[in-house]
């Protein structure tokens, strides 16, 4: 699209990890073209990978509108990266790449907005329970951390309500967890679904149920992905009880999501994580926990939970939330 002084308007979208950024353009149908990804530690900066990037793709002489998601928190100008030595002013940030407007979000808020965008090809439905239009959605994904989101529609829109719901006090439903929940606060001064639910957690899972089945210690070297790994494969009895607790206590989370939320619109798992074991999750108990509320238990027998299988919903939601408040 071109202005009357035929400068190009270029719509930027970045997904911005403790790892990887990723960079596309997009247009007012939210359609993602020209990915790119770079690994962060070869910046020195933000300003310089989004400076690279433009370059490349011969737009540092166009009006840009960006919109950068990111992991860490947005709401003031200083920015502090929480897995990367980067730090910067938005402001300055914008004046440095001479960007005509630049929006930063929040990592999850992006996922969130690419939420109601998703088709059946970018999601695995769990159980059962049928989406109801334009109700609230909650979204939660178990990766370096657990991350937390949720959508409410007002007025056609969808608007993202952020937090750090991955951070409250885990609560053990079963027996075994009572156990694991023992174990762990042997060296823990309080324990949070994060340090649960995320690759670290599975590790956490895992070391715990070691000792609980007096298993050689030596065996808790085990990452999130050897644990998983030999979980499927069914080399590794632990591991195995280790990555269904796992699946049992997400169906918990999330199924306490839907009641905080009333979560009718659906319950996304997302990250890096679960999606590696979908067909796992399918036959654990994730969705009888997710069900299991006592009074409460039919409002989650109707809302249906879903694993985003999209591999770039950072960028999706960041170009639906840039093309919402351009509107």
């Amino acid at each position: 699209m071109m202005n009357s002084q035929n400068t190009q308007i270029v719509n930027l979208v970045a997904d911005i990890g403790g790892t990887n950024i990723r960079l596309a353009i997009t247009d007012k149908n939210n359609n993602i073209n020209e990915i790119e990804t770079y690994q962060c530690q070869d910046f020195p900066h933000l300003s310089n990978v989004i400076h690279h990037y433009l370059k490349e793709k011969s737009l540092l002489n166009s009006k840009v509108n960006a919109c950068l998601a990111i992991a860490c928190p947005v709401d003031t100008d200083s920015i502090s990266m929480t897995n990367l030595p980067w730090k910067f002013s938005q402001k300055q940030l914008k004046e440095e790449l001479k960007l005509n407007s630049l929006t930063l979000i929040n990592d999850y808020t992006a996922i969130a907005m690419a939420i109601p965008l998703l088709n059946d090809q970018q999601k695995i439905k769990i159980g059962q329970g049928e989406t109801v239009d334009k109700q609230p959605i909650a979204v939660c994904g178990p990766g370096t951390g657990l991350g937390v989101a949720n959508l409410v529609n007002i007025n056609n829109h969808w608007h993202c309500l952020g937090g750090e719901g991955g951070h409250t006090d885990f609560a053990p439903v079963d027996e075994l967890d009572v156990k694991i929940f023992q174990q762990l606060k042997t060296t823990k001064n309080r324990l949070s679904y994060e340090q649960l639910l995320s690759g670290y957690g599975l590790e956490q899972i895992y070391q715990a149920l070691v000792v609980i089945n007096n298993e050689d210690t030596k065996n808790t070297k085990l990452t999130a992905k050897d644990i998983s790994t030999q979980a499927i494969a069914g080399t590794c009895l632990i591991c195995r009880q280790a990555l269904s607790q796992f699946c049992k206590i997400l169906g918990s989370f999330a199924g306490n999501l839907a009641l905080t939320t009333g979560s009718l619109g659906g319950v996304y798992i997302a990250g890096g994580i679960v999606p590696r074991f979908i067909e796992y999750v399918k036959n654990s108990e994730f969705r009888e926990r997710f069900e299991t509320k006592g009074r409460m238990s039919h409002i989650n027998k109707q809302t249906p939970t879903y694993i985003i299988t999209e591999s770039q919903p950072g960028l999706i939601g960041a170009a639906a939330y840039l093309n919402q408040i351009c509107q």
